[in-house]
């Protein structure tokens, strides 16, 4: 059974975890497959609202295997603490597998992570200081540690020294901070071994297995494509690959096994950090799809920015995904305009510019040129049939499919699990 790939095809904050958590029934596996508890999906169900941020949101689902593949960077002590709290709502979490080969973030990473982000001042790039960035760059550089190594004591204090060796020059010299212990760093990691040991697998021979056996397996990744470190914003971006590609690389799961690429779409367009964002909106409408949209980061907390949907990156996302299907979420946050406009291309100094820019400084330079369609006023939350959308509904939804690049297939109405219009499978 080929595996399903699903992926934020803006900046993030899309509405995956809803899409997942759709999907859940039909899937045998959920895998995170890069990114940390940087990313944070909301997942509704009836009149309970779970914020996961380093779980796959099929840890929502009893039968549902969840798995956090190699290209996750753990840090260990938010896991177990989220893990508690959703054993506390009654969600049993002891089927969650864990790869070996996944990268822990330690407290040095979260350290340096927000004394550098300090250190940068106003080019600071936005990160959420939870040492996401310097893990990944450990494991880059091959100083990092991976879960298999707290099961060998020995091996965990070399490669804790090895790290620190680098990392406290950088500490004393550079932050005007105080060194840190070797022997108090590989002690707090060490007490998470035997608490952790029972999830750990090879989660690539797992998953391999499982499509084997004609399991369906669901690949997820945190943020989105704009923040893809190779084809994002760059340098505001995450610091590891939520693409599809990235989705083979983080599992072990090669990519002749992916039958369809799922990319998930606001009805407009947010962001949270620094970096270009051409249709950002700084007026009344701005602050009403924030209102209205519940737009406040899962993960950070922070207000999200906001504004209108952005078709060139929409068209992007599609090229650099392969996107089969398009899922479209908040929909009814666009109740209520009289127009709705849509960013159709870019005027870049005086020239009109159909995608994305090459460079980073047209990029920023970008200016949105709009379509404007018409609006609608209806309640469209009960909405289960496309013939059930207003008129001026329907024609937003396909004016946005013919500049995508790929077909709308499902298309979000509301926050509940179900407040959903499936128009074609997302299983094929």
């Amino acid at each position: 059974m080929p595996a399903i790939v699903l992926v934020g095809a803006q900046w993030g904050d899309e509405g995956k975890g809803k899409a997942t958590d759709l999907l859940g029934g039909r899937v045998d596996y959920v895998v995170r497959y890069q990114g940390g508890n940087n990313a944070g999906h909301t997942v509704v169900i009836g009149d309970r609202k779970f914020a996961l941020h380093l779980l796959p949101s099929g840890i929502l689902t009893p039968s549902v295997v969840p798995v956090i593949g190699n290209g996750v960077v753990v840090d260990p002590a938010v896991l177990l603490e989220e893990m508690r709290g959703l054993n506390e709502q009654g969600i049993d979490t002891s089927n969650l597998v864990i790869s070996a080969d996944a990268h822990l973030i330690t407290p040095y990473h979260v350290t340096l992570d927000k004394v550098g982000e300090r250190f940068l001042g106003k080019s600071k790039i936005g990160t959420t200081g939870r040492g996401i960035g310097p893990t990944y760059s450990d494991k880059i550089a091959r100083l990092g540690i991976r879960v298999q190594d707290l099961f060998d004591p020995s091996i965990l204090r070399q490669k804790v020294e090895g790290a620190l060796d680098q990392k406290n020059q950088i500490l004393v010299k550079v932050y005007n901070r105080r060194a840190l212990d070797v022997d108090a760093i590989a002690d707090q990691l060490l007490e998470y071994a035997d608490v952790l040991r029972p999830y750990v697998a090879d989660t690539a021979l797992l998953l391999n297995n499982a499509l084997d056996d004609d399991k369906v397996v669901l690949l997820e990744g945190g943020q989105g494509t704009l923040l893809d470190v190779d084809h994002g914003t760059y340098p505001f971006v995450t610091s590891s690959n939520p693409t599809s590609g990235g989705a083979c690389t983080g599992s072990g799961i090669g990519p002749t096994r992916i039958s369809s690429v799922v990319g998930i779409l606001k009805a407009y367009t947010t962001r949270v950090g620094a970096g270009p964002f051409p249709t950002e909106l700084f007026d009344e409408d701005g602050e009403a799809l924030r209102r209205i949209g519940g737009e406040m980061g899962v993960t950070t907390g922070r207000a999200r920015r906001c504004g209108w949907f952005d078709a060139p990156i929409a068209r992007y996302a599609s090229r650099i995904n392969g996107l089969t299907d398009i899922f479209l979420t908040k929909l009814d946050v666009l109740t209520g305009w009289e127009q709705i406009p849509v960013c159709v291309a870019y005027d870049v100094d005086g020239t009109r510019v159909d995608e994305i820019p090459m460079t980073q400084t047209d990029f920023h330079h970008a200016k949105p040129i709009y379509e404007l369609l018409p609006g609608w006023s209806e309640d469209i939350s009960g909405a289960k049939e496309l013939s059930d959308l207003p008129a001026n509904a329907r024609a937003y939804v396909d004016f946005l499919q013919d500049v995508s690049g790929a077909r709308i297939s499902a298309i979000g109405v509301g926050q509940d699990r179900d407040a959903t219009i499936a128009i074609h499978d997302l299983i094929h």
